[in-house]
This record gives C-alpha cells, structure tokens and sequence, in this order.
C-alpha cells in the first residue's frame, strides 16, 4: 500500500511560534508513539518564503503515515500530536489549517 503524505498549511503570524513548530515537527516522529513504537514515516516543517502567491501561509507541515489508521490515531490520540495542537490553539489566523492528503 502507497504511503499517505499529508500536508497542512498554517497562518502563524508569530515568526517565534513558527520556529518552535518547525522545530517539533522537525522531531515528531522520533517522539510520536503508538503502541510504544515510532509509527510516522517523516516528519518535516518548513517556513515559506514571503511571496504573494503563499497567500498569507507562513508554515507547511509534511508528515506521511503508512496506513489511513495511523493517520487517524494521529489526529485522534498521539500525545506529541496535542502537544504541538496545544501550543498554535488560538494563536493561527483565519481559522484552521489547511490539509491535503495524497496517496493511500
């Protein structure tokens, strides 16, 4: 079965929040568990560059999962998953991110 590469695009207007998100996706799937095991593929943040066609998204999240399971536990119960969720609650502009699934 191909890998699902999820992406999601942020508006963080804090350029300090957008370091420290970059940096926990940077070592999300070393630290996210399930069963007591590393279940992410890869994990990765990045800044975008200051152009007009980012559309005002300023962090772009790559993650990929082996399964539409481990994607779901993910978003339902990975504690560094909270984490991260936890520190950019409130802190986003225009709503929440946007998500893009490919593969699977």
């Amino acid at each position: 079965m191909p890998a699902i590469i999820r992406l999601t695009l942020f508006k963080i207007p804090d350029p300090d929040l957008v370091q420290q998100a970059v940096q926990k996706y940077t070592t999300l799937n070393q630290v996210a568990l399930k069963d007591g095991k590393p279940y992410i593929q890869i994990s990765a943040g990045h800044t975008t560059h200051a152009d007009p066609r980012s559309k005002g998204y300023t962090f772009v999240a790559r993650t990929v999962f082996l399964s539409k399971e481990d994607m779901n536990y993910y978003d339902t119960e990975d504690e560094a998953h909270a984490e991260i969720k936890a520190m950019l609650k409130g802190k986003l502009e225009e709503g929440p991110p946007l998500v893009i699934i490919m593969g699977g």
